[in-house]
């Protein structure tokens, strides 16, 4: 077997892309579940993913921290492929926001310190505020999780996100499960951080408007497979009028 092209590094960094996927997929038993994705995101792009139900979005993501593996293709992180980054360094590199705030039980402050305890890096108490500040929960670090909101519990979850100083952000459906108040609080939270940060940002969602409110480019996944990918406005025209 012929081993993955590696594009020569310096040609990659040139670019200013950050994340690049070669025809990466997945299949389970004889299902394709992502189909030959290559696509490729730069620094500080911020892509919103969207497509019908089933069409592979999330799954898309889950491949980009390894929380499943790929079975086809590969992808780079700032020009290395990802096989030469552990699981545990590559989770840090690209942080992920589910759905639903899996937080654990304690304190905010508990919550955002994890993921650095994890590696014997203590985050101090201004730290924590900073962060709090950013996602507009000033206060809240010894607040106990299960007093928390829906969407105060998701934006604890983007800062735990944040605390690990990521590269890329992986944002799986961040506010569909928030009433339409908290939504858009949680999406000014995102546009807010993500541009002041200069982060690069895959997010999925189902909703259209949301993806134009955050999104710089949109790809459009169907059946696993890319259908469409550009600038926002090209795209939502294209979809408004197949």
């Amino acid at each position: 077997m012929t081993s993955a092209y590696k594009e020569p590094r310096d040609t990659f960094e040139s670019r200013g892309i950050i994340l690049r996927t070669e025809r990466l997929g997945r299949m389970v038993s004889d299902r394709a579940i992502v189909q030959d994705v290559s696509i490729e995101v730069g620094q500080g792009d911020v892509l919103g993913i969207v497509g019908p139900s089933g069409a592979g979005k999330s799954s898309f993501l889950r491949l980009l921290n390894r929380l499943d593996e790929p079975t086809s293709g590969t992808f780079f992180l700032e020009a290395r492929d990802y096989r030469e980054i552990t699981p545990r360094e590559l989770r840090r590199k690209v942080g992920m926001v589910m759905q639903t705030a899996f937080l654990f039980p304690g304190s905010v402050a508990e919550n955002i310190r994890f993921g650095p305890d994890q590696r014997g890096e203590r985050l101090d108490d201004g730290r924590i505020d900073e962060l709090l500040r950013q996602v507009g929960l000033d206060g809240f670090a010894a607040r106990a999780v299960d007093h928390l909101s829906g969407g105060e519990a998701q934006r604890v979850a983007f800062a735990r996100a944040m605390a690990n100083s990521p590269n890329v952000l992986l944002l799986d459906e961040p506010t569909s499960a928030l009433d339409d108040l908290a939504k858009r609080e949680v999406e000014t939270v995102i546009r807010d951080v993500v541009r002041a940060s200069h982060l690069t940002c895959l997010i999925v969602t189902h909703d259209l408007k949301s993806a134009a409110r955050l999104a710089d480019r949109i790809l459009v996944l169907e059946g696993g497979k890319v259908k469409r990918i550009g600038l926002l406005q090209e795209v939502l025209d294209v979809e408004a009028n197949p």
